[in-house]
């Protein structure tokens, strides 16, 4: 297929793109402004998409431009859509990126695609509304919703949480300063994601709206530990009340059941695995 991806250049999109190269999909970015209707209905219909990976967005849930959310990550997907509904007749497959961010932080335990959204923040609120725009179109476009927890990789930003961590031990800092060291949460691997969003691509399965997860989760105390185990430093940790969130539940953690009903399994890494990889280390040396 010849696959438009959104967001090409960011994080989620340089894996991507090798990964359905691979499998002999063409790929091609959107290279206009999401929030600018005309151009993004110039460049789908000259691209003529029959695949779309709907990645581009502020996801950083720090940013300090509350309107930047809902203008990007909601109207910038409303104008996709309109766009691909008028101008792309041969699209076969919608995969529009939100986020597990909706369910909230105050459910504690195991989330599922039925538990209900609790967004606590700006950029929870704008996925979740951007959820429920693109159910407008389900009845003229083959779209399909995924809900990702927390993943990493090398290359993603070190304003985000497990980069930092990693940069912290890699620069061998002698102290960070950390929140909360009992929350549990999950940590992906981006190399699974870029996987698990080819399979997706190519399945197809329109109206359904799914969790990427591993199912497994960690604690930031855990997280410090694999590092110093990786890398033989330790580092003293101080917990900055700032980072502190009010409320947070302990553990947090996604059902990724549906997922694997509808692809089967994927190729999974352990975190130990990816925090080594992040590390610029052979996992294999620390047996």
């Amino acid at each position: 297929m010849r696959a438009l991806i959104t967001g090409l250049d960011g994080f989620t999109g340089r894996y991507i793109q090798p990964e359905l190269e691979r499998y002999g999909h063409t790929v091609v970015g959107l290279s206009c402004d999401l929030t600018d209707p005309d151009a993004v209905t110039a460049e789908v219909a000259k691209i003529q998409p029959e695949a779309v990976l709907h990645l581009a967005g502020i996801s950083f849930v720090g940013n300090g431009n509350a309107n930047a959310f809902y203008e990007v990550n909601l109207i910038g997907t409303c104008n996709l859509l309109g766009a691909l509904a008028q101008h792309a007749p041969n699209v076969r497959s919608i995969l529009l990126a939100s986020s597990a961010n909706v369910y909230g932080n105050r459910s504690e335990g195991v989330m599922d695609e039925d538990t209900s959204s609790d967004p606590a923040n700006d950029y929870a609120v704008s996925k979740f509304a951007m959820e429920q725009m693109a159910r407008l179109w389900i009845d003229r476009l083959p779209l399909f919703i995924v809900r990702p927890f927390n993943y990493t990789g090398v290359g993603q930003d070190e304003k985000f949480l497990i980069p930092k961590i990693v940069a912290h031990f890699r620069e061998r800092r002698p102290v960070i300063e950390l929140g909360n060291l009992e929350v549990w949460r999950e940590f992906g691997d981006v190399r699974a994601v870029a996987d698990i969003y080819r399979r997706l691509l190519e399945h197809r399965p329109s109206g359904e709206t799914l969790n990427v997860c591993t199912g497994q989760a960690h604690s930031l105390q855990e997280v410090v530990s694999m590092c110093e185990k990786i890398t033989g430093h330790e580092i003293e940790i101080q917990v900055n009340p700032k980072f502190v969130r009010a409320n947070e539940v302990r553990i947090l953690t996604g059902d990724n059941s549906r997922l694997k009903g509808l692809i089967g399994d994927w190729q999974r890494y352990d975190f130990e695995e990816t925090l080594a990889w992040m590390l610029g280390e052979d996992k294999a040396s620390l047996n």
